[in-house]
């Protein structure tokens, strides 16, 4: 029998779900099984899967040992051993960085150390802020996330409060985004909405866009206002105003302007004469506008964050300071 006691960043979880963070090990319906059988007792006593546990609850696990998964000295985030980080703000909550271009997100297949997650965390954990050891199943996340190729701001929750509270923002569109990108030609009119659908094909990871709905199709919409054009290229700010994969990417070059140095998106030609490599695209601006209540992060409302023009390489290379 192990035993828990549950802390503040575990508290308002759901007892399977904190389960199957703290025992990655034990399979869901065997989890499930443990839970009906009251083999997971909290405070004494069974209690349901959907149960939310409270600060201090002590939780009881008559569960074989070979399902748990004790923390190891060599996990990712102490094998990087300098964490590199733009940190453009921080406090007790959250942290966010200027994450540079080719860098991941997150862990895939081909990249499990290289991260900004995993900086992040190597980051907090030299900080002494963070150890997997302290917890039971909270682990510093990301809230957003932004493609490999593109720059910019991304939000890190260093509690399980601010990841719950940041997500339900981010769902209901309470923080703006605000993105760079440098487009092939030059847009007409110089502002306006990009609007339409977007259907995903898994296998090929590109969308495509409509102008009617279609089955499985998401609305996704843009705002975008043109700052300056020069050689050829057109220097714009967009606004997302919904969040769909490839969202700028696609739509821009649904409208005959694909982003400098798009390989997925854009024209071969034109990349070839520019001979850039990656989308020209940082997301460089955010306001956390919190138009309904935010709880422990109320302190942010109001305020922008935004990494300064002259920092962005693509918008210093084709459209000077």
């Amino acid at each position: 029998m192990r035993e828990f006691t549950i802390g503040k960043n575990d508290a308002g979880q759901r007892l399977d779900r904190w389960l199957g963070k703290a025992l990655p090990l034990l399979p869901a319906p065997l989890a499930q099984k443990y839970i009906r059988l009251k083999r997971v007792k909290v405070n004494g006593k069974g209690a349901n899967r959907d149960y939310r546990l409270c600060q201090g609850d002590l939780l009881q696990l008559y569960i074989n040992d070979e399902f748990f998964d004790a923390p190891a000295e060599d996990n990712a985030f102490l094998s990087v051993f300098r964490p590199m980080l733009d940190v453009v703000y921080e406090d007790e909550n959250i942290i966010v960085c200027n994450k540079r271009p080719g860098l991941l997100c997150h862990p895939d297949q081909g990249e499990y150390v290289a991260t900004l997650i995993t900086h992040i965390q190597a980051y907090l954990y030299q900080k002494k802020e963070w150890s997997p050891r302290w917890e039971n199943a909270f682990t510093p996340a990301l809230c957003n996330r932004i493609d490999r190729n593109t720059g910019g701001l991304v939000i890190a929750a260093k509690t399980a409060e601010a990841l719950r509270i940041l997500n339900n923002k981010i769902k209901d569109r309470e923080i703006s985004k605000f993105y760079l990108a440098a487009v092939v030609g030059k847009m007409s009119p110089p502002q306006g909405e990009l609007k339409g659908f977007l259907l995903k094909d898994e296998a090929k990871n590109q969308v495509q866009v409509y102008h009617r709905p279609v089955p499985g199709g998401k609305t996704a919409v843009t705002h975008y206002k043109t700052l300056q054009v020069k050689g050829g290229l057109s220097l714009v700010e967009c606004e997302l105003l919904t969040g769909r994969t490839h969202q700028i990417r696609a739509q821009f070059a649904a409208a005959g302007h694909p982003l400098a140095g798009d390989g997925k998106y854009g024209r071969r030609s034109d990349n070839e004469k520019l001979d850039r490599k990656g989308q020209a695209l940082w997301s460089y601006k955010l306001t956390f506008d919190f138009p309904t209540p935010a709880g422990a992060l109320e302190y942010l409302k109001g305020k922008t964050l935004e990494v300064p023009r002259e920092s962005i390489g693509f918008v210093e290379e084709y459209f000077g300071s």
